[in-house]
């Protein structure tokens, strides 16, 4: 795409964003943004675009760092609970639970007992959400092992 088709075209879904932003205000709505996906399969460039011209008291990111030891002991839901939005709220995930079935089993980081409690728990758990009336929007980004390198 001609860069100054895309410019205009950002500009405008951006337009949309910002509306979106207002009718999550004035509705109370909360909204759960998840993008997942692949090393450099462009999750961070697309955050940064679509939090551009949000109102950071609004629309908040949420990228977890590695847990602590004290979290390792808890619930595996229970750190991404505090980061849940409330009447009014976006909150746009740099990754979320979906670590447990894809990085921390990959790498070790999770046994194969607590990669099947995860399977089982998070439909669950998403369920629990969207019945309570958060809205979740779930993105997968993916670039082939060649881009990628």
């Amino acid at each position: 795409m001609p860069k100054k088709a895309y410019e205009k075209e950002l500009k405008a879904l951006q337009a949309r964003l910002v509306d979106m932003q207002a009718w999550v205000q004035s509705s109370g709505a909360r909204v759960i943004v998840i993008f997942e996906g692949r090393d450099a399969a462009g999750k961070g460039s697309t955050i940064s675009r679509v939090s551009q011209y949000l109102n950071p008291r609004v629309a908040r990111v949420v990228a977890l760092p590695t847990p602590t030891e004290r979290e390792k002991t808890q619930w595996y839901f229970q750190r991404y609970v505090a980061h849940l939005p409330a009447a009014g709220e976006i909150v746009l995930m740099d990754r979320s639970w979906y670590n447990r079935a894809g990085v921390e089993r990959v790498m070790g980081y999770c046994t194969n007992m607590e990669y099947h409690r995860f399977l089982h728990q998070a439909p669950i758990f998403e369920r629990m959400l969207v019945e309570d009336g958060i809205l979740l929007l779930k993105y997968w980004f993916s670039v082939s092992d060649v881009e990628q390198e």
